[in-house]
């Protein structure tokens, strides 16, 4: 259901070289492909256009992006609109029909150089672009080069789901799982370690599927064990969201063995009880959950867990969602993505008996008061500690375990990798000093 940093709202965006803008919502996947039609936009000589990347996560993320759209079409009355993502490939008549919008294209075609011909894009009388994602088979990598600056480069290793969750519309924005061959992730890896990036994010949309459909089934363990050893000059290796239960034997060695993994991991939990869990369609139980995370953090004590959980699924009772509030607990989770549920068309979910919304409001309010006390616990844990920060910008730098340091001392490049002293906390972020 997410990467990391998911949003709904579109990050700031200045228009490109090119004279393009970008407009991004949703995961860090969609950001990273946005840099991708950015590149593709510019080669191919279009000049002037919004080009605004939907997320169909939620009905909220699908209402800001029409509200995008519309706003900026009042600030730029001239401007072609080029809408594309999840959601224009799930609903692209929802938006072909706004007549701010000058062409909708699917998540297939956007990622393909020659979409952004201008005589292509703009020309003719269909203002669709959408093929069938289901018959999508493969899939190309793109190198990005620069998404964070120099700080880190994200390397999308594969994307869709094979998986049907009640609740996610996402697989029909994505279509079925695929995946990028090892030789060519290694490959983007040392190009951009070659470039100066001392950090480098594997992102998807269901990562822990990698390698089922290439030849022989090779497992996310086996790809970054790999990666590792062809590229010994990368410093540090992040995942981003994967799936708890698909977490191989090789994945695990090289999570508590390797000091080079980045000691955190974004797990998609969802919820704490079982009932809830078998509705959804989930694969793994409370127990399962509990189990892999007491057994990581006992190997890697250093290991920091964030999680995705769903306030007010279909059905759910107080006593089911104590279930998920407690799980942050058993589960040490420092770092939460809260969803209020929201039930999507078309998705078995939405037919199943609703939680009433102010309910619903009422148990995501009480979610996000369990994660601000559970990062603040965090936070006060790494005071007195040092830790090699990767300097994201000036004064901000990010500690392997993915918590924030506000640095006293703005000098140190971006990119660069330092020990930093953690001297204190204000709940949010670190405050730390080079050591």
């Amino acid at each position: 259901m997410s990467d990391q940093d998911v949003h709904t709202s579109p990050p700031e965006s200045p228009a490109d070289e090119g004279g393009n803008e970008i407009l991004t919502f949703g995961c860090r996947l969609n950001s990273w492909e946005s840099e991708v039609m950015r590149g593709h936009a510019k080669s191919a000589g279009l000049n002037g256009a919004i080009i605004v990347n939907t997320c169909a996560v939620t009905n909220e993320a699908v209402r800001s992006a029409r509200q995008a759209i519309r706003k900026a079409r009042r600030a730029n009355p001239d401007a072609p609109i080029i809408v594309t993502g999840c959601a224009a490939q799930i609903n692209p008549d929802e938006f072909a029909d706004m007549p701010e919008v000058t062409r909708v294209i699917g998540n297939a075609d956007k990622m393909k150089a020659e979409t952004y011909q201008p005589h292509i894009l703009l020309g003719g009388n269909n203002k669709k672009s959408v093929s069938d994602i289901m018959q999508v088979k493969d899939v190309a990598g793109h190198l990005v080069d620069g998404l964070d600056g120099r700080a880190r480069a994200y390397v999308q290793i594969q994307t869709g789901c094979d998986h049907r969750c009640t609740f996610c519309i996402i697989p029909y924005g994505r279509g079925d799982s695929r995946s990028v061959p090892a030789g060519d992730v290694v490959e983007q890896v040392k190009t951009l370690v070659g470039t100066g990036h001392q950090e480098i994010v594997l992102t998807g949309v269901d990562l822990t599927s990698w390698g089922s459909d290439l030849p022989g089934e090779p497992n996310l363990g086996r790809l970054v064990q790999a990666i590792l050893n062809n590229v010994p000059d990368l410093p540090q290796l992040r995942l981003s969201s994967i799936d708890a239960i698909e977490i191989d034997e090789a994945l695990f060695d090289a999570l508590i063995s390797q000091e080079r993994i980045a000691p955190h991991l974004h797990l998609s939990l969802q919820a704490g009880a079982d009932m809830i869990l078998k509705r959804m369609k989930r694969r793994h139980l409370r127990a399962d959950a509990i189990k892999l995370c007491q057994r990581l953090k006992a190997a890697r004590p250093d290991l920091a867990f964030g999680a995705d959980i769903i306030a007010g699924f279909p059905t759910e009772t107080e006593e089911m969602f104590e279930d998920s509030l407690n799980l942050v607990d058993e589960c040490d989770l420092a770092y939460l993505h809260v969803f209020p549920y929201s039930p999507r068309p078309g998705t078995p979910a939405a037919r199943m008996p609703q939680v009433d919304r102010a309910v619903i409001k009422q148990r995501a309010a009480r979610l996000r008061k369990k994660a601000d006390a559970m990062l603040v616990k965090h936070l006060a844990g790494m005071v007195g500690s040092v830790q090699n920060g990767l300097v994201e910008k000036p004064g901000f730098a990010r500690a392997p375990n993915f918590a924030g340091i506000r640095l006293t001392d703005k000098a140190p490049r971006t990119g660069a990798i330092l020990p930093i002293r953690m001297t204190g906390h204000d709940g949010k972020v670190l405050e730390g000093e080079p050591a």
